[in-house]
């Protein structure tokens, strides 16, 4: 941030995790609470180190069901110059939200909308009475298949860059330096 003449005060990251609730429901998400950063940098590091791609099949994901935690998070409120930054890194297509038969999941986070169109008013437009966020604070960077949903959710919300991604391969399409300079860019 600094090579960017960027001043952070302070910083919050939450991590969530996903797989497919149609492949195996009980630990299709998992998520954490916000971590202070720098104060509690080896709980979140003990946590990123435990993640482990696997499991699927199909090349679907519950990737949607992610993004609605992720945008209803209890995000910070009253500072100034705040940005509330998601940014998801997926190599596959998300499965359609409001499936009755993964509602039923025990992880499956009870709040989740049931449709695109639901998960879009939350993310919202400035007019929007729905949105979980504050128009001006947030930011969407989604690195992802140049498919369905991705690309329709690019073109259509507002505050997201969008770089595509080969399916199956991730971010090989990307340099670290380029994730991090988008990342830092929207702050």
């Amino acid at each position: 941030m600094a090579q960017k003449s960027k001043s952070i005060s302070q910083l919050r990251i939450r991590v969530i995790a996903f797989r497919d609730f149609t492949d195996n429901p009980d630990d299709a998400i998992e998520f954490t609470d916000f971590f202070k950063l720098p104060g509690q940098q080896a709980e979140f590091e003990t946590f990123v180190s435990a993640l482990q791609a696997d499991g699927g099949g199909d090349p679907p994901e519950s990737a949607l069901e992610a993004l609605a935690v992720a945008i209803d998070s209890e995000w910070e409120r009253g500072l100034d110059r705040r940005r509330h930054v998601v940014v998801m890194f997926t190599d596959a297509a998300a499965h359609p939200l409001g499936d009755a038969s993964v509602r039923q999941a025990r992880s499956y986070p009870k709040a989740a909308p049931d449709s695109i169109d639901e998960l879009f008013e939350r993310w919202g437009y400035p007019s929007s009475e729905d949105a979980s966020m504050e128009n001006g604070a947030k930011r969407l960077l989604l690195f992802a298949p140049d498919t369905r949903p991705w690309n329709a959710i690019a073109a259509d919300w507002n505050n997201t860059i969008f770089l595509p991604s080969k399916a199956g391969f991730g971010l090989e399409d990307h340099e670290m330096e380029e994730i991090i300079n988008a990342i830092a860019n929207s702050i």
